[in-house]
């Protein structure tokens, strides 16, 4: 991306993200930004904190569960059942299939 725009530096060292930069990158009105000092310049990352009860979202092995899921949603392999003693019953079938 080869947007470019000049910003001034103010009183406490804040300066002003141009509007075509904010659209962008999504960033909004109180959004974190990680700054960096890299060897030739300051480089600013967008940053989204997620809450503490909901990490557990982001983690390796639910985000590989919820690939499954989808995968299997796409492809059809899908039940409905009708109680949740179907539901049940669909389970240990196919948790017998599996073994």
């Amino acid at each position: 991306m080869a947007d470019c725009a000049l910003t001034k530096m103010t009183r406490n060292g804040q300066i002003t993200l141009p509007a075509s930069i904010r659209r962008a990158f999504r960033v909004a009105e109180g959004d974190y930004l990680e700054v960096r000092a890299e060897e030739d310049g300051i480089r600013l990352v967008p940053k989204k904190l997620i809450d503490s009860s909901q990490a557990y979202f982001w983690t390796d092995a639910w985000q590989a569960g919820e690939r499954e899921a989808s995968e299997d949603l796409a492809a059809g392999r899908v039940s409905e059942a009708g109680s949740s003693s179907a539901a049940i019953a669909a389970l240990d079938r196919g948790r017998r299939k599996k073994r």
